[in-house]
């Protein structure tokens, strides 16, 4: 048997470590990505449509070393086909309503993937549409998006800034133009680094997202719904309103005073907020009164169930 390399032995004492490594900036990406464990990321995949043959297959070179949890729309009634090869957990209505019971969120359609959220005990999530392929880059070179993510999930940005690291939207629209203009394409593909601003407002698209869930998790809600079905983009818009809402939580935390002093956690920055939007905008329209209610419905069932220890 040949010994262990230094290289090999300085990767084990780092995987020791990691969790108190504030900043992996200066590390090359692929040590970056040896430093994760495979079994800190879910990947969480909605399905809206009942053969993913070919989305697996797309993503399997990239999926394939991590668990990935499925979660079927309550109102798809065919039968999912997936490929073999891959470690996953298969969710369904029965699974939804024996967890949850009697809740006054809906699941259906893109809300799924908030199921996933909720059960998933990974430290890092990542959630991709089933209809959303892998890029290529202006080279012709396949991206690969779960690395990208995290690489950015390790790589801090400044105190003022939130870093996306990388466009998310280069190859399509941002969620509110996609809104107005659902029959085009960006067909451009464009490298480029996306800051955003402490107090900026970012809106954020469900397609193709990754976040500390043990930080964020909570305000990864199911929230505002334009329309019941819930089956476009269009008719939930709740992933633009729920990264509006993170964005905020997100400043709150670090130094900034959106929300008041008493909000000292993430859970309780969301109930503040659910207070605000219940009073602000409720009046203006009943979706937000909703939203506000979901909020909070959200918080009680991340308390009983998503905070639970693996």
């Amino acid at each position: 048997m040949r010994p262990p390399s230094l290289l090999s032995l300085t990767l084990d004492s780092a995987l020791l470590r990691i969790a108190h490594i504030a900043d992996l900036s200066n590390l090359p990406d692929h040590l970056v990505i040896d430093l994760f464990r495979d079994n800190e990321v879910d990947i969480v995949i909605a399905a809206l449509q009942p053969n993913l043959t070919s989305f697996f297959e797309a993503w399997r070179s990239f999926f394939s070393r991590f668990h990935i949890i499925v979660v079927k729309d309550p109102e798809l009634a065919k039968d999912l086909q997936i490929p073999s090869g891959f470690d996953l957990k298969v969710y369904v209505k029965s699974d939804i309503d024996g967890l949850l019971g009697a809740t006054s969120i809906n699941f259906s359609g893109h809300s799924c993937r908030y199921f996933g959220y909720l059960i998933s005990r990974k430290k890092y999530v990542i959630s991709i549409d089933d209809n959303c392929l892998p890029a290529k880059d202006a080279g012709g070179l396949t991206v690969d998006a779960v690395h990208q993510h995290m690489v950015n999930l390790k790589t801090p940005a400044t105190p003022f800034f939130f870093n996306t690291l990388y466009d998310p939207f280069r190859k399509d629209y941002d969620p509110m133009t996609h809104v107005v203009k659902r029959n085009q394409r960006n067909t451009t593909y464009v490298d480029a680094v996306m800051t955003v601003p402490l107090g900026a407002m970012m809106p954020v698209s469900g397609i193709n997202v990754a976040f500390n869930r043990d930080v964020l998790g909570p305000v990864m809600f199911p929230g505002l719904r334009l329309r019941k079905e819930g089956k476009h983009r269009w008719d939930t818009l709740e992933d633009v309103f729920n990264g509006l809402c993170a964005k905020v939580v997100c400043d709150r935390m670090g130094m900034t005073l959106k929300l008041s002093k008493d909000a000292v956690t993430v859970e309780d920055c969301v109930k503040e907020l659910a207070s605000i939007v219940r009073d602000k905008l409720g009046p203006q329209n009943a979706i937000f009164t909703k939203a506000a209610d979901a909020m909070v419905e959200w918080i009680n069932l991340w308390k009983s169930h998503g905070a639970q220890s693996a």
